[in-house]
């Protein structure tokens, strides 16, 4: 082994095991040469899991999935040039949804940059503001001060990306040639001499004191839950609420909806009474108090809104900004259980949990009358009510996520809901899925067909590492959610700019990938599908041809209903 190749391999060795000592343990390779020495050491590695996925921008929401499932950062790693510029959708999806991603861009060494050398782009600070940190790595170079930097490199950034709020960092490798590390002898050794620790957020005493007192001056408080919630913050919102007799607005994200906390108290069918109007003085709250990022639910954004004079709590663990009403009066930086054990006090009165219980009942009552004939939401309450224990679904955004939003209502089941909702793009969806499905032994992907075909690519790491993902499209031809918007009234042009069909139906790329194929068209057919897939291992799609003007028009006729009805109930 030469000198270079011995200060190339000592160097990124020591970067990589002091990743693997402080708990990372998987690793997605985009290939590429200059990347040789990062690609093959990880591999390499005994206690790193690698998977090789050949596109960058999958590769990237592929690796995005599995933090998401794990919670927990994931290495990245690819070549120079423009294959670093595929990860940024994935990187400015991490950075808003709170993911921890460690992106590693191989380089060019600092003489062949702007020099018109080959495959050389400008790589500093190449995602700007969207991560936490970013470091343009030192060269390989021999002695142990340089294996004390790049150890200190790698902890530093890892504590960057777990630190609140989560969130990816990039590390940026200049390396010269020749690039093929020495993979003889023992590399890598258990232990390290640097830790990251990271605490809770708790709040001091008179703070606590000031907020107490707001808290308990006002007895007809409502609580929202957003996605982004900590698993282990779930169950001690859910008994702050019951004591303190607050309903709670749950998102299907926060994954409050299931689950073994109780349910009781959760208002999950907000979003179609706050459309239909249903909301009267007699119900306008005193006081806000908003866990995790802002709802999916527009009429409950606007709801907020209307409430200029209603102290608005808004709790979160890391230092994140998340008012998007602008009407937050506290910003409490501390995590939901420290938060919720710290103000638990048991309180009298029920008649205000009550009417937002007896409402939100009647609501679903309703709903249930006029879901009948089968459409999309039909189709998407069938698979929340069928699929197994233990389940996670991945939805896409526009129409996927509002549908889940209007039809899955709470149970004690444990089903586990989860989206792209840093940005609310619809790229890298399926890919984000498969990432997920590594860690998960029941995986649905619930998708429309504009975001399937966008990231249809994505399937092909599926088909490699024989994952298991039951993928269900939404076959409506076009962008449903724009059917729903002020566009949809510009019929000259609408179908060209906003409906975009493509006329696709998607049996040929599940045959291309490797999957079982389903096309439904029927309830019985569907249910008929989703059992098969329960019973499939591998890639399986369910294609659900819908209407996009008939799932408007359900939908209205729902929300016109209920407002009927409801408002008919209270003059009798």
């Amino acid at each position: 082994m030469n000198e270079h190749q011995q200060r190339l391999t000592d160097y990124l060795a020591a970067f990589i095991d002091e990743l693997s000592s402080n708990g990372v343990d998987e690793a997605v390779i985009s290939p590429g040469s200059r990347s040789t020495p990062l690609a093959l050491l990880l591999t390499h590695h005994p206690r790193i899991k690698t998977y090789v996925n050949v596109d960058e921008r999958s590769a990237a929401f592929f690796a995005l999935g599995i933090a998401k499932a794990k919670r927990k950062p994931v290495i990245l790693v690819c070549t120079s040039g423009t294959a670093a510029a595929n990860y940024y959708p994935a990187v400015i999806e991490a950075r808003y949804a709170k993911v921890p991603l460690l992106v590693l861009t191989a380089d060019r060494p600092h003489e062949l940059r702007e020099v018109g050398a080959p495959q050389a782009i400008d790589q500093l600070d190449l995602y700007g503001r969207h991560v936490k940190w970013a470091v343009d790595m030192a060269l390989p170079e021999s002695g142990q001060e340089v294996l004390r930097y790049a150890r200190s490199a790698a902890v530093r950034g890892l504590g960057m990306s777990i630190g609140e709020p989560h969130g990816p960092v990039h590390f940026n490798f200049p390396l010269r040639e020749p690039l093929i590390p020495d993979l003889r002898g023992d590399l890598f050794e258990e232990g390290t001499a640097k830790r990251v620790y990271q605490g809770e957020r708790t709040l001091a005493l008179d703070q606590g004191e000031e907020l107490e007192k707001v808290l308990n001056e006002r007895n007809r408080g409502i609580i929202i839950c957003g996605p982004g919630m900590s698993p282990d913050g779930i169950q001690a919102v859910a008994d702050f609420g019951r004591a303190k007799g607050f309903p709670i607005l749950a998102d299907p994200l926060s994954n409050m909806r299931s689950g073994k906390h109780g349910t009781d108290g959760i208002i999950d069918a907000y979003d179609t009474f706050l459309k239909a109007g249903t909301i009267g003085e007699h119900m306008k709250p005193d006081l806000i108090i908003r866990f995790g990022a802002m709802a999916v639910s527009k009429p409950l954004m606007l709801f907020l809104k209307g409430l200029e004079d209603v102290p608005q709590l808004v709790i979160t663990r890391g230092e994140e900004w998340q008012d998007p009403t602008g009407r937050g009066t506290h910003y409490v930086y501390a995590h939901e259980r420290h938060f919720c054990d710290r103000f638990t006090r048991e309180a009298k009165q029920r008649d205000w949990i009550e009417k937002w219980i007896r409402l939100n009942e009647k609501t679903k009552d309703l709903m249930q009358e006029v879901i009948g004939e089968w459409g999309e939401g039909k189709a998407v309450k069938c698979l929340l009510e069928t699929i197994p224990e233990q389940s996670s679904v991945f939805v896409s955004n526009s129409m996927p996520i509002r549908d889940v939003d209007t039809f899955f209502f709470s149970n004690d089941r444990s089903i586990s809901i989860h989206a792209n909702r840093g940005a609310n793009g619809i790229d890298g969806v399926v890919s984000t899925a498969l990432g997920m499905s590594t860690q998960s032994p029941s995986t649905y992907l619930l998708i429309g067909d504009l975001a399937f075909f966008h990231d249809m690519n994505g399937l092909l790491v599926g088909r490699k590492y024989g994952l298991d993902l039951t993928v269900i499209v939404m076959n409506n031809n076009g962008g449903g959610i724009f059917s729903y918007l002020p566009q949809a009234k510009e019929g000259a042009y609408f179908e060209e700019l906003f409906g975009t069909p493509m006329d696709l139906e998607f049996s040929h790329a599940a045959a291309m990938y490797g999957a079982d194929y389903s096309l439904v068209k029927t309830e019985s057919d569907f249910l008929q599908a989703l059992r098969q897939a329960e019973g499939t291992k591998g890639l399986k799609i369910i294609e659900v041809l819908a209407d996009r003007q008939k799932n408007v028009e359900n939908h209205r006729k729902m929300w016109e209903f209920v407002s009927r009805e409801i408002h008919g109930g209270e003059r009798s």
